[in-house]
């Protein structure tokens, strides 16, 4: 599957903006990921681009993502970004033994808090957000109150990070994206 025809199955199924700009930035991060290991860079992009394209259609942990599966199938995606879909959630069971797996998981909650964080900066930008913009919103339980800290503490050393190492790449990796995800606030974007 190219990335624009996983572009048109998103599309197909997710009519919320946030939600896509979600996806876009879970890609970033894996696509950073998969470069930093020697990974294939377009099978990691689109395990993140796909983890929740059924969210609208299946929005219950009953449904989602399970019942996104055969769906994926139907369209010839390759089985282990099938997997590593199935396993990004804890309740189906699916266990996470891939490295794609595991940082699939470590970088779906994440994306979800350095969004929040750098939507309440004045800068309103990925471009002069570090680490430790998101550490001083860690321990306010009612930002973000979706963000599940624990989950995001527990995927990231399933992932074997240290977790504000890990903070700081998906940053990094966001920020490539950054006026996709509408987070260059205003700040002038960088050249090149």
């Amino acid at each position: 599957m190219e990335r624009s025809e996983a572009i048109n199955l998103v599309r197909e199924y997710i009519q919320n903006e946030n939600l896509v700009r979600h996806m876009l930035a879970v890609e970033a991060a894996m696509r950073y990921y998969a470069e930093k290991f020697g990974e294939d860079v377009e099978t990691w992009g689109q395990a993140g681009l796909l983890h929740d394209f059924d969210w609208e259609i299946h929005p219950t942990l009953d449904q989602h993502p399970q019942d996104g599966a055969p769906i994926l199938r139907q369209r010839g995606v390759p089985e282990e970004i099938v997997l590593a879909v199935l396993s990004h959630a804890d309740h189906t069971g699916v266990p996470r033994q891939s490295r794609m797996e595991k940082c699939l998981y470590a970088c779906d909650e994440i994306t979800g808090l350095i969004t929040a964080v750098a939507y309440v900066r004045p800068s309103r930008s990925l471009y002069d957000m570090e680490a430790s913009s998101v550490k001083k919103k860690w321990k306010d339980r009612s930002f973000a109150a979706g963000a599940n800290r624990e989950e995001i503490a527990k995927a990231t050393e399933e992932f074997g990070m240290d977790l504000w190492t890990h903070v700081g790449n998906v940053i990094l990796a966001m920020r490539r994206i950054a006026p996709e995800l509408d987070l260059v606030g205003n700040i002038t974007p960088p050249a090149g």
